[in-house]
């Protein structure tokens, strides 16, 4: 069917203006910009004189997971996170999976998200009807994913160097006691889901997601790799989060994270590094000579306490970067226009000595847009141009984020917090209309979402006390290794 957006304000490929104009539409792909009130025959009219027409924003790094895990923590820095995530993300059936990805799909459309790169986990491991019950939440709901089980045959205390030595006794013991699921049984795990995958590969597609590479030994990421290669598996990875990570890096392997990822034959087209906080400039130009991507999730970092990433930096050495929110466990919401203005802010703390350092406004909206894309590999989405996909936001300009129009850009970053999205399409098919989700009964998914909280609160419990025990000691320990990292001195502006 052809449609035709008309009278809308439409958000310039350069996101440098917003000039009114029309927007023709068939089988899901923009054909044309039209000046306002060209005759189009045989398109059905949406009249848009009171909207901003964007592309959709594309969230780079997320956990699904974590829709039933928000607010559970204050002051909780990374290792502190991981040190609580087995019971955080633990207990969980079928459709607890299921429901947990439907709220964070939710959140997303809402705030004007189009397609997301999820990371998620399930404990032991992934297994095939997990990775469709999350498939068949997005499609649901109507987002884009890439969805790239979060796995490792280390546990985060077989991980870390040195921390199950640095443990009290007693707790020493527990922690020595714990196991990842065998390599092999999650790899084959997500070799079947690939095998049998049921779903549209263009909007629903599989991923593999090596969780952190210190949570792998060599021969296991070698083995990531090589199923990602057979399957045509796209990769991300948790690489230079945490400083204490980098830290346990040159303690075990001599080299950077995304170096040994590098020598494990994973960096590639297919890679994109999630976080990249503490990211050298070697990694960086690394990064970019082997055509990898970085999202960046400052939200997260700073909610970590991880640090502020080198984005600037990245940009020049020609790095593709897209823009993320993190896990609702982990930064809470999912919030993509508070994505792009914290990424703006952040750049502003580094310190420089030219606001040329900073990110500007229009290139904030080109990196939650056209960047997260090209990261995804989503061909032809990004902007509002011909032959691009259909995939769009509409903010309501009568809202007080508007009022008035000034700049679209400047208010997009500075203003706007997702309370202005009315409506999105993708692929040109409406997915929320005047705020409202066409997919899923809201009120029956929070009355669930609720139920399975209160239930998992009181299944997790005897882990939870174990975790709150253990956490002070893990952080106590993770932040001695954060010291011995020598490469801290990568955030100095270059001369």
């Amino acid at each position: 069917m052809r449609q035709i957006l008309r009278g809308g304000r439409v958000l310039a490929a350069d996101a440098l203006s917003a000039p009114r104009q029309d927007v023709l539409i068939e089988g899901g792909r923009i054909t044309a910009l039209l000046p306002p009130g060209t005759e189009v025959a045989d398109a059905k009219p949406h009249d848009a004189p009171d909207r901003l027409i964007m592309p959709g924003l594309v969230n780079t790094h997320t956990h699904g997971h974590g829709g039933l895990a928000k607010g559970l923590g204050d002051k909780w820095d990374l290792a502190v996170l991981l040190a609580h995530g087995a019971w955080a993300n633990g207990g969980r059936g079928l459709e607890d999976k299921r429901l947990a990805t439907t709220l964070t799909a939710v959140e997303m459309l809402k705030k004007g998200c189009t397609a997301a790169y999820d990371l998620p986990s399930e404990i032991p491991g992934p297994t095939p009807d997990g990775l469709d019950a999350m498939a068949e939440a997005y499609i649901a709901v109507g987002l884009r994913a890439i969805l790239a089980p979060m796995i490792g045959n280390l546990t985060f205390y077989e991980a870390t160097p040195g921390l199950i030595e640095a443990l009290p006794e007693g707790m020493r013991e527990q922690a020595a006691a714990l196991r990842a699921q065998p390599g092999e049984v999650t790899l084959a795990a997500i070799g079947a889901a690939a095998e049998s995958w049921s779903h549209d590969r263009h909007n629903i597609r599989l991923g593999i997601a090596p969780t952190i590479p210190l949570f792998g030994t060599d021969g296991f990421l070698r083995a990531c790799r090589a199923l990602a290669r057979d399957q045509g598996l796209p990769m991300q990875t948790h690489v230079a989060e945490g400083r204490f990570q980098c830290g346990g890096a040159e303690e075990r392997y001599g080299t950077t994270l995304l170096a040994h990822m590098d020598a494990m034959g994973c960096v590639g087209p297919w890679f994109s590094v999630a976080h990249g906080v503490w990211l050298t400039d070697a990694d960086l130009a690394l990064l970019a000579e082997r055509g990898a991507a970085l999202a960046h999730n400052p939200g997260s970092n700073m909610r970590l306490a991880s640090g502020i990433a080198p984005i600037r930096r990245a940009l020049r050495a020609g790095v593709t970067v897209g823009l993320g929110t993190d896990g609702s466990g982990s930064s809470d919401n999912q919030n993509m226009f508070e994505a792009m203005r914290l990424a703006a802010f952040a750049s502003r703390l580094i310190e420089s000595e030219s606001e040329e350092d900073w990110l500007g406004t229009a290139e904030t909206v080109l990196l939650g847009t056209a960047g997260s894309s090209r990261l995804m590999g989503l061909g032809g989405s990004g902007r509002i141009e011909a032959g691009a996909s259909a995939d769009l936001v509409f903010l309501d300009l009568g809202h007080i984020n508007w009022m008035p129009f000034n700049n679209a850009a400047n208010q997009m970053v500075w203003t706007e917090d997702g309370s202005a999205v009315r409506d999105v399409m993708i692929g040109g098919d409406w997915k929320l209309r005047d705020g409202r989700v066409l997919g899923v009964d809201e009120a029956k998914l929070y009355q669930d979402a609720q139920a399975a909280a209160d239930r998992l609160w009181s299944t997790n419990a005897a882990t939870r006390a174990w975790c709150e025990a253990v956490a002070p000691h893990v952080a106590c320990h993770c932040r001695g290794l954060a010291k011995k990292f020598t490469g801290a001195t990568r955030l100095l502006p270059a001369h």
